[in-house]
């Protein structure tokens, strides 16, 4: 059972791609004898955290991973860089089938409650004030997430977009060279200002975004669907839908693990 789910979490085609990523894992020089764990073992591991939503203190013996052990490599990697690295990964393999589409980028954003506080926090306005954070999500035309973000859930929605904008990594593209510059930015009111507007157009990037008390948040159309629907798969992942990270960074590192998963199903339907 305990392979069945493995192979589940992680099949041999992501693992692929996610090897490649990981550095060497040099065992602590403590002796005894102990054989290393496998890095996909500890890899699995911490998909499943992600996925079930479990503290790590409750990880399954079936995997082979002592909880301490999962969630030191997990920093380790987090702390790397190595997440936004495996994000980036699937995308250039995704580009080089010509599965993405820059001929807009949607832009919205999520609240989740923060349970244990930490940074970034503060209070969220649609949730009675209560510490939360705020998930920021950036997809191609389709809906597949390309940039996120955490901020607090008080970062007013405005301050997001060109962070989001300039974290478009220049990816593969079945011809030519790589891409990063959208078309179209699509987004509703909370994202309009003056400012934002102009240096969308600077970037030869045309807004495509609601304007206060002219218009309301559904000139989306037809465009807000994928957005929530790229939403809807990340708070798939249990972890995301309650924040239990004191470090903003593993919020982030979780997050960015959940795009780079929900990319690599796309690209599996294109390679199949």
């Amino acid at each position: 059972m305990g392979g069945d789910l493995s192979q589940r979490l992680v099949p041999g085609d992501l693992w692929a791609l996610v090897e490649p990523v990981l550095p060497p894992f040099r065992s602590r020089p403590q002796g005894g004898g102990t054989a290393p764990i496998e890095q996909r073992a500890v890899f699995t591991a911490v998909v499943y955290v992600l996925t079930s939503g479990c503290a790590w203190r409750y990880l399954p013996p079936t995997f082979g991973v002592s909880p301490a052990t999962a969630h030191r490599r997990f920093s380790v990697w987090t702390a790397s860089g190595k997440w936004r690295r495996l994000h980036r990964v699937v995308l250039d393999e995704i580009g080089a089938r010509g599965g993405l589409d820059w001929s807009s980028v949607i832009v919205d954003a999520a609240s989740v409650r923060a349970k244990k506080g930490g940074s970034p926090t503060g209070p969220n306005p649609v949730d009675r004030g209560k510490s939360g954070s705020k998930l920021h999500v950036l997809t191609d035309a389709q809906g597949l997430p390309a940039v996120v973000g955490v901020s607090a859930a008080n970062v007013n929605d405005v301050q997001a977009l060109r962070p989001l904008i300039l974290g478009i990594p220049a990816v593969r593209s079945r011809r030519g060279p790589r891409r990063r510059h959208p078309n179209k930015v699509r987004a509703d009111k909370a994202y309009h200002s003056a400012g934002n507007l102009a240096w969308l157009r600077e970037r030869n990037i045309t807004p495509r975004i609601a304007r206060p008390g002219v218009e309301s948040s559904e000139r989306l159309g037809r465009h807000r669907w994928k957005i929530e629907r790229s939403i809807s798969w990340l708070f798939g992942y249990r972890r995301l839908t309650v924040r239990y990270e004191r470090k903003g960074s593993h919020l982030l590192a979780f997050l960015g693990l959940a795009a780079a998963i929900a990319c690599y199903k796309k690209l599996a339907k294109i390679t199949t």
